[in-house]
């Protein structure tokens, strides 16, 4: 049995905040370009720096605001291999991205003394997260998200987060590669408008297939990029849905298709988002983790962890 699953998240808090919804804000909201929708190249300067520490900031105060535990997420989801050499960048570029990326959480963490703060590695898909043309077996999938991971494993990183997978095979590579260098492991899979992830493959399905084929390893499994009402139908109560423990949820209600389609930013109800994910908490108490994905900011965020206290 995997040795995480009842250590991480740390256990003193109930309740985590997460937020994965900065590219959307920066884009819309702040007209910053972010091409092949990396944030990881702010890094390179002091401006991109210091937008980046302000989300982390904002999320932290937040955090001690609510009295709850917050998992920082790193700008580096796409800064694996295939993804960054599209937009320009070498592998010696995007290790030093990667450590860069960890370096600048741990000094936020620290300089903040709010405890928990979690600092996740986020990590993504290797093809489109919604349409992947090419699906990896899982040695594949482990070679390959091995070498960010090993990156990563040199820093001050608490876990290793895969977000927005599309398919099994991929989040058993993530897992097999983040115990190879002993740290513990989260998989979020997206789903679409229907519950099922872009694959067709049920969301009980590719949680029991990550878990057969790794032992058990993941501390936990998460939902992210989809709106409540796209899986909320297929939530039930069994033995597969203890395994997810977080729900980073969409302010659209949109398809992937028509979201990448969109020219304006959709920014849903931040109140009505916010009572959604903490009916989902209730009806699963043990549901740690909430948050914002795509067209989300620090409103919904607010909203997310007043309805939750709330509850």
């Amino acid at each position: 049995m995997a040795i995480y699953r009842d250590t991480f998240p740390p256990s003193n808090a109930d309740l985590f905040l997460a937020y994965v919804g900065m590219e959307t804000d920066l884009i819309f909201n702040q007209d910053v370009e972010l091409p092949g929708f990396a944030s990881y190249p702010l890094l390179k300067t002091n401006k991109g720096r210091e937008l980046l520490r302000g989300y982390l900031i904002d999320l932290i105060a937040l955090g001690k605001e609510a009295g709850v535990g917050v998992i920082l997420e790193s700008p580096t989801w796409v800064a694996n291999r295939d993804r960054g050499a599209e937009i320009g960048y070498t592998f010696d570029d995007l290790k030093k991205l990667n450590q860069a990326a960890i370096a600048l959480m741990a000094a936020v963490r620290s300089e903040s003394n709010h405890a928990p703060t979690v600092i996740s590695a986020n990590i993504g898909p290797r093809n489109d997260a919604y349409a992947p043309e090419v699906q990896m077996n899982a040695n594949e999938a482990e070679r390959y998200h091995s070498e960010q991971v090993s990156v990563l494993a040199e820093t001050d990183v608490d876990v290793i987060s895969g977000y927005t997978l599309a398919y099994p095979a991929e989040a058993i590579g993530m897992v097999r590669s983040a115990r190879r260098f002993g740290l513990p492991v989260v998989i979020s899979f997206t789903v679409e408008t229907d519950g099922r992830l872009p694959t067709g493959v049920s969301l009980k399905d590719a949680i029991s297939k990550v878990d057969a084929a790794t032992d058990g390893y993941a501390a936990y499994f998460m939902i992210n990029c989809a709106h409540p009402e796209h899986f909320s139908q297929i939530l039930e109560d069994a033995p597969w849905m203890q395994r997810v423990r977080g729900i980073i949820a969409n302010a659209s209600r949109c398809s992937h298709a028509e979201l990448d389609e969109a020219e304006e930013l959709d920014d849903g109800n931040p109140t009505e988002l916010g009572a959604q994910l903490a009916d989902i908490r209730k009806r699963f108490p043990h549901i740690q983790i909430l948050g914002g994905c795509c067209g989300t900011d620090m409103r919904h965020m607010s909203q997310i962890v007043a309805a939750a206290r709330a509850t």
